[in-house]
């Protein structure tokens, strides 16, 4: 069914101007995006993975990874959006048939994301001491946090290596290759973790009894196991987008370290209005951390546990996400407004109806997605209320993603990175802080709830208003 030649000849529809049926305009919204969920899917698999190992060592091993979790966001935030600057920049490219320019930013985008990775990482591994007593977290978790984070730190250079080739090798239409890497690195963290995390035990295998060897890290395994398959992905990444992708091998090709301003200027349009909205919206993640950590450990690891469960349900928002940056990335360099609305209208509405489902499917399920994680039945309890008040806003939290989406790949960055701040800080933040002391964690998440119900209806409001499009005809302009 998920043909790549399919896709080509879709793809090339959109930049040689042909006219496109809207079974054709679905079939190529749902053959990107197929992939590119199940490459969302596994990785977030992965955290859940990671999730249940180290619950299974108790609700302290949960706590010392979640007080520094949405610092790691914060970092890893501010590599992809180094990437997007590059990524968004090919796919208006591509579009246009102008595959030198599209290899040139890619050459370029490799050096510069390079440099930014490794001045990334020392910052990282700077504060990775004293930042678990910075969030509020105690004694008993800070050792852990650290080096679980300290290995995370040094990770950086990989883990951007493989962000910048997947986000380039989407922008060209190949949502397959990023698919299955990431299917590749769940595997592989899997096997890593079980290794790492673990004690050299006695095991029972199909009947079979045997030693399991182990290294017994604990909570630093989790983080060496995800660095080690972020390492083996990301190579494989980059050899294939330099090596084997048609619209992006860098094989044969003059290197030259001088830098291009004009990309670089642009790229820095996208990157820096994103990465300041992933240092604040990272920065309010870490304040949400502060408001529930005086809650005690119990309701730290139920937070932790329940943003991992949740993110199974939001991630085939960003997989819709990717397909809608690709679509209007190539339709606006292609010049073809009418077809970019198109394309985003329908995958934010695909978006909305995916999201809603699997809503519907975390309120069922709420209790057994997070004992899956967890044996403590106090942490399990507390997680499943969190995730039924979530369920609610499902949809709209689709809308917000995915017309965050369409806005990237025309190259409007500056005002919906905006919103999403605006969102974050004055509604979500404002309100936990008011509800946790009286409700506690439950507080926390009808808070979350209620502002991405808000930030959903600002982004549709925003879709409509078609100023996205008009934005990104103008880049292409400059």
């Amino acid at each position: 069914m998920f043909s790549s030649d399919k896709d080509n000849a879709l793809l090339a529809m959109i930049r040689n101007g042909g006219e496109m049926s809207g079974g054709q305009k679905l079939q190529l919204i749902v053959q990107l995006s197929v992939p590119s969920i199940l490459a969302q899917l596994t990785t977030i698999m992965m955290f859940y993975i990671d999730a249940s190992m180290v619950g299974s060592l108790g609700a302290r091993a949960s706590a010392s990874i979640g007080i520094v979790e949405s610092t790691t966001w914060l970092f890893g935030g501010l590599t992809s959006a180094a990437a997007l600057g590059f990524s968004v920049q090919v796919a208006h490219f591509i579009g246009a048939n102008d595959f030198g320019k599209a290899r040139d930013v890619f050459r370029q985008g490799l050096m510069a994301t390079a440099l930014f990775t490794l001045l990334l990482t020392a910052v990282c591994v700077a504060i990775a001491g004293p930042l678990p007593r910075w969030l509020g977290g105690g004694a008993d978790i800070c050792g852990d946090a650290t080096a679980y984070f300290t290995i995370y730190c040094l990770a950086l250079p990989v883990y951007q290596i493989g962000i910048l080739s997947s986000s380039m090798l989407k922008c060209s239409g190949n949502m397959r290759v990023p698919s299955m890497v990431s299917i590749l690195m769940c595997l592989l963290d899997v096997v890593f973790n079980y290794f790492l995390i673990y004690e050299t035990r006695p095991v029972t295998l199909l009947g079979v009894s045997m030693t399991m060897p182990g290294a017994g890290m604990g909570v630093p395994g989790a983080a060496l196991g995800t660095a080690l398959a972020y390492a083996v992905t990301g190579v494989m990444l980059v050899w294939f987008a330099t090596v084997k992708s048609p619209e992006l091998s860098l094989k044969g090709e003059k290197w030259t370290f001088a830098p291009m301003w004009n990309y670089l200027r642009n790229a820095a349009k996208v990157s820096l209005p994103m990465g300041a909205q992933y240092m604040m919206m990272s920065g309010a993640q870490i304040v949400s951390t502060i408001i529930v950590a005086p809650l005690g450990n119990i309701a730290i690891a139920a937070n932790t546990l329940a943003i991992t469960a949740e993110s199974l349900c939001y991630m085939p928002g960003y997989g819709i996400g990717d397909a809608a940056t690709t679509l209007v990335g190539q339709s606006i360099g292609a010049g073809r407004a009418q077809l970019a609305r198109s394309f985003a209208y329908r995958t934010v509405f695909m978006g909305m109806g995916v999201m809603a489902f699997m809503g519907a499917v975390m309120y069922i399920f709420a209790p057994e997605m997070i004992g899956v994680m967890t044996p403590d039945e106090q942490v399990r309890l507390l997680g499943a209320q969190s995730l039924r008040i979530e369920a609610f806003a499902e949809p709209m939290f689709a809308a917000a993603i995915v017309t965050y989406s369409v806005c990237l790949g025309a190259g409007d960055t500056l005002l919906p990175a905006c919103m999403n701040l605006a969102s974050m800080w004055l509604v979500r933040l404002t309100l936990a802080a008011y509800l946790a002391p009286t409700y506690g964690l439950l507080g926390v998440w009808t808070a979350m709830a209620v502002e991405l119900t808000f930030r959903g209806t600002i982004f549709l409001v925003r879709l409509f208003s078609g100023k996205w499009m008009k934005k990104g005809f103008n880049n292409m302009g400059s």
